[in-house]
């Protein structure tokens, strides 16, 4: 270890018990020799400004957000342009002056999955479709209108909230009603899951994917079960995919490197360390 001082950073929620965060950066830590700890903080949603507050006396430099908090810091912190953009925070750090502020890594989470799991998955790719218009969904049409797809078709249960990402995120969105589903999947390059469908004791994502393009890329965010049905189809119409772990992982990435300066690689031995505590708790 070094001798500088010791850089603590914490995942903040309510409940926050289930969070696999402290294994992530605690491998990272370790293998970069940092004088550092990475916690999990319970904290409840009338405590949570007297909590940011109290962080650096804490020792934290840092934290993570999860649920319920996500919308509320932005309000009790400096969001970058990406977080006011998605309307979401999860990951919050005091810059040199002291100031608490905050981004949103899911996109790079998302992203950076895609661009490991699915080399080359954005090149030429005109058409996807994203499934679900809450915070997941929304940092998934952002980053693909970072990466300017021409066309984005977003399903969604309530198609007025789908059609509230048109006005937030541009033209390239277009609003799908989920009784249309089937059809907005004609002629797809990517196809990603961004609802809780597929989730361990959630339905499964009623779609088939045989209109898709032979090359499609299939991405799910899901990661409890692994290989989700949706997947599973996937693979068996001899699709690329991406799962919902790689997303996890990847997300972690730029708020490590915000609070102690390095920036760390996801590594299959990471993955496996994930992987085994998730089969742990089967």
């Amino acid at each position: 270890m070094t001798d500088e001082k010791l850089r603590m950073a914490c995942v903040i929620g309510d409940p926050v018990a289930q969070s696999r965060s402290p294994l992530i950066h605690g491998y990272w830590l370790r293998k970069h020799g940092i004088a550092g700890d990475y916690r999990r903080e319970l904290v409840k949603g009338a405590d949570l400004k007297a909590f940011l507050a109290d962080m650096p006396r804490r020792g934290y430099v840092g934290c993570n957000v999860t649920m319920p908090h996500k919308l509320a810091v932005m309000a009790l912190s400096q969001p970058d342009a990406r977080a006011k953009a998605i309307g979401a925070a999860n990951a919050m750090w005091f810059d040199k002056a002291g100031v608490l502020r905050s981004t949103n890594t899911d996109v790079l989470g998302i992203l950076g999955n895609l661009d490991a799991a699915t080399p080359g998955w954005d090149k030429g790719l005109a058409d996807a479709v994203v499934f679900g218009a809450g915070g997941a969904g929304r940092a998934a049409v952002y980053g693909l209108v970072e990466r300017k797809i021409p066309r984005i078709r977003l399903v969604n249960r309530t198609l007025t909230k789908a059609e509230e990402f048109r006005q937030r995120f541009g033209p390239s969105v277009l609003p799908a009603a989920w009784e249309d589903r089937q059809r907005a999947l004609a002629g797809a390059g990517l196809v990603l899951n961004a609802t809780s469908c597929g989730m361990a004791g959630n339905p499964e994502l009623d779609i088939d994917l045989a209109p898709v393009r032979d090359d499609c890329v299939v991405n799910d965010i899901v990661y409890v079960p692994l290989v989700t049905g949706l997947l599973a189809k996937a693979e068996r119409r001899g699709l690329r995919i991406a799962d919902g772990l790689g997303m996890l992982l990847h997300q972690a990435v730029y708020g490590f490197e915000l609070w102690y300066g390095i920036r760390p690689a996801v590594t299959p031995e990471l993955r496996q360390i994930i992987v085994d505590e998730l089969l742990k708790k089967k």
